[in-house]
């Protein structure tokens, strides 16, 4: 294999032309979103640049603390942003059980995936552990964005018939059943149409990175495998934990509608 060829930052201000592309189009068509597609540039950079240094070093003094405060850092951001998107939306029980579903899911899907498939050793070495981390808990959280919306929206066109199920003596659980599973379908589809593609249609990112970094092509494969069945599943188990115990948000303790 080929090494890699490394970037200079010449190189790097080079691919700022698509921003510039992306500014002119926007411009041009009167869109007026010049300002959001800057700040999000500059801001990727910046963020991306700070990363690279904390995880030089962290690869380099690997640290079970480290690893556990980068992963707790992530799941907190995820949380926040989640909150953010929907501020003044969620009620204290639905955010309650956003950020339950989120640290339950994730993590119980990336402990078993590194622990049970990967068996990485020592237990918290950061090479496996954060890329990892940060690529279930950020499929995750867009998952749980798209539930959180379905599942608003839902309720807020379908209300009249989850009264009228109500009254004819269904269950909360049984009144919400439709709104719940075409809640589910919306926040997995994404996932599961990515997987669809996939070597036919583009090569994922994590594939991409290792055969870019000298990697086997048939190691980074069975890696990309694992790595997106253990995403689908980290997506899967988050939303639907939020749905089952968030529906009841939206019902008092004598399964009234609020």
């Amino acid at each position: 294999m080929n090494a890699i060829n490394d970037l200079s930052i010449w190189q790097v201000m080079l691919a700022y032309v698509f921003v510039l592309v992306v500014l002119a189009i926007t411009s041009i068509r009167g869109i007026g979103r010049e300002k959001e597609i800057l700040i999000s540039s500059v801001r990727m950079t910046i963020q991306l640049v700070l990363t690279g240094y904390v995880l030089v070093y962290v690869f380099a003094n690997p640290s079970p603390l480290l690893t556990a405060l980068i992963i707790v850092l992530m799941e907190c951001f995820a949380i926040y942003t989640v909150f953010n998107r929907f501020k003044g939306r969620l009620s204290k029980k639905l955010k309650i059980t956003i950020a339950l579903s989120m640290l339950v899911g994730t993590l119980a899907c990336l402990l078993y995936f590194l622990f049970i498939v990967v068996r990485i050793d020592p237990w918290y070495d950061p090479q496996y552990f954060i890329p990892i981390a940060g690529m279930m808990v950020g499929n995750s959280m867009t998952g749980i964005a798209l539930g959180v919306k379905s599942l608003i929206d839902g309720m807020s066109i379908q209300r009249n018939l989850v009264e009228e199920a109500l009254i004819l003596g269904a269950t909360p659980q049984f009144a919400m059943t439709s709104i719940v599973n075409n809640t589910f379908e919306a926040a997995i589809m994404p996932t599961i149409n990515s997987m669809l593609g996939m070597g036919i249609i583009f090569l994922p990112g994590m594939m991409t990175g290792q055969i870019l970094s000298g990697t086997s092509p048939a190691t980074a494969v069975n890696y990309q495998i694992a790595i997106m069945l253990g995403i689908m599943g980290s997506v899967a188990i988050t939303v639907i934990l939020m749905l089952q115990l968030g529906y009841r948000s939206f019902f008092n303790e004598e399964d009234q509608l609020v």
